[in-house]
């Protein structure tokens, strides 16, 4: 019972993490801005999670500002160049890119930053992951599409260092959770309300909203992390962390039906290429982790976490 709960909370996040990329490519056709879909985004978690937000605010006054800094990245600077990149490339892309290249940059920060070296197995699958980028930008066909994944890789060099400071912070779930999405919340209903992202909300079929609400709000900003968390303390991390690279290859299926999008050479070469990279590299950080006499928690698309 314990292993079926499990795969079927893995299998929830993962469908998460592929509606976010597919809920961000269609964006265009739903009237709405980025912004628009931010609020949505990040005001739905604050308000459901408001009774948690005191025991929140008492924790961030005892947390390092830069710490916070660095959370706050995963908030609304990751989701407008996400939502950017995802305009100007495709759904397959935008699900490939912006989980897939989080290891890489992690790693070229680590080393940067403390000198880290990662081993002959991580290096290898690191390498897999930068060929699969290089082949995204060479057989991409238009330079609107390659500037696209050069955004998204900004906005994947964003969700890393949030990974680092959540590797280093003493916040409890929810409080990452509110830590995100409260600065987010209230600079995204700012611009709203003061002209430099006219609002498109009041317009907006009902449908749209409603769909946003509980696959950004609701799935993405809460479900998808406790999910994972939970599918990581019935299966242990291996499993879920090798698991988490089918979010790519589910968001690439589902982008043909929905929106009609091909599956090019150049897709189907990145997508091996990146996947490979984030199972060798999560299979080599779970034996390293395994040697040390402890687990190290990274998910593949959202929300990492110790457990």
């Amino acid at each position: 019972m314990k292993r079926k709960s499990g795969l079927a909370a893995l299998a929830v996040a993962v469908v998460l993490w592929a509606s976010f990329a597919l809920t961000i490519r269609g964006l265009g056709a739903t009237g709405l801005t980025p912004v628009d879909a931010a609020v949505l985004r990040f005001v739905t978690p604050v308000i459901l999670l408001a009774p948690w937000l005191p025991r929140a605010f008492r924790a961030v006054r005892r947390e390092r500002p830069g710490t916070i800094l660095a959370l706050s990245l995963a908030g609304l600077p990751h989701y407008l160049l996400s939502a950017l990149g995802g305009r100007l490339t495709s759904a397959a892309l935008t699900g490939l890119l912006l989980p897939g290249t989080v290891p890489l940059f992690v790693a070229v920060i680590l080393v940067v930053w403390r000198g880290d070296r990662p081993s002959g197995r991580r290096v290898l699958a690191l390498a897999a992951i930068a060929l699969g980028v290089a082949a995204t930008a060479l057989l991409t066909g238009s330079a609107a599409t390659t500037a696209g994944v050069g955004i998204l890789l900004a906005a994947g060099c964003a969700w890393a260092v949030y990974t680092i400071a959540l590797r280093h912070t003493r916040l409890d779930l929810t409080s990452v959770v509110l830590v995100v999405c409260v600065p987010s919340a209230l600079v995204a209903v700012a611009l709203e309300c003061t002209g430099p992202a006219p609002m498109h909300l009041a317009g907006a079929s009902p449908s749209y909203v409603i769909v946003l609400i509980l696959l950004q709000g609701v799935g993405t900003g809460i479900f998808s992390t406790l999910s994972y968390v939970y599918a990581v303390r019935r299966l242990g991390s291996a499993i879920p962390a090798v698991t988490g690279a089918l979010s790519p290859v589910l968001t690439t299926l589902l982008a043909v039906p929905i929106f009609g999008e091909p599956v090019t050479a150049g897709v189907l070469v990145a997508l091996a290429l990146v996947t490979g990279g984030v199972v060798g590299y999560n299979r080599a950080s779970v034996r390293a982790d395994a040697d040390l006499g402890r687990e190290l928690v990274v998910e593949p698309g959202r929300l990492p976490q110790r457990v």
